[in-house]
């Protein structure tokens, strides 16, 4: 455990879920190969453009509707339907099309379990402090067996836009009704997590369990005030 700086003591803590409470970068890359075969296999006129010719359209898309960063879903959705018409279908073909594919990617997306250990931590601070979920992603939090931790669950999207915008962050601390200081945000992103947190008032904690260095990596813009390894440090506070 390293400190930047001296903690407020926190009253209740907020946490991010991919890649902070799980390995979550298998979970995404079985998703993406199972979800890209059905869609294939089902509409073959999709493999007659390539993965970058897809990741283009993607991004396209994207830089023509910014809300698109924050919904993660409906991102996949209008990539799909936009695909697909770029590539013949009808309107109502590509749109049962991307609604069919929906339903196996929410299926596949929350198909892992969480590890024992996660679940002992967030029951122990649970027991002590109130818990908030804040998570860009779209995973079934009460699938995975998460949801009994957190008083509130924030998803980007329907809770507004994704961090590091305010939009989550505020809400948890309305909700908490606490000032924002003694919020204890815990996330493995530098950037979404740690300067989430910071520039909207709450106390950040950066979960490294990579072996990164803070001080080199591209998505430092601001330190966290500490820093771990594992999740069960976060017991000693």
């Amino acid at each position: 455990m390293k400190f930047y700086r001296q903690l407020a003591p926190i009253k209740a803590m907020s946490f991010d879920l991919d890649d902070t409470l799980y390995d979550n970068r298998p979970v995404i890359a079985r998703l993406t190969r199972d979800a890209n075969a059905w869609l294939h296999l089902h509409h073959p006129i999709s493999a007659t453009q390539n993965e970058a010719w897809w990741q283009a359209l993607k991004m396209q898309l994207a830089e023509q509707d910014n809300w698109l960063y924050s919904d993660v879903a409906l991102w996949r959705h209008t990539t799909i339907y936009q695909g697909l018409l770029l590539l013949g279908y009808s309107a109502q073909q590509a749109r049962q099309a991307a609604d069919d594919l929906m339903a196996v990617v929410v299926e596949l997306r929350s198909d892992f379990s969480v590890p024992t250990s996660t679940h002992q931590v967030l029951a122990e601070l649970a027991d002590k402090r109130p818990l908030v979920a804040i998570t860009n992603g779209n995973v079934d939090v009460e699938r995975i067996g998460l949801s009994d931790y957190f008083s509130l669950i924030l998803r980007a999207g329907p809770n507004g836009h994704a961090k590091p915008h305010a939009d989550m962050f505020t809400q948890a601390q309305q909700f908490l009704t606490l000032p924002r200081e003694h919020i204890l945000h815990v996330g493995d992103h530098l950037t979404t997590d740690v300067a989430g947190a910071k520039n909207n008032g709450f106390q950040a904690c950066w979960i490294n369990d990579q072996g990164l260095s803070v001080r080199h990596e591209k998505h430092a813009s601001i330190l966290p005030d500490v820093e771990i390894e594992r999740l069960d440090e976060l017991l000693q506070l």
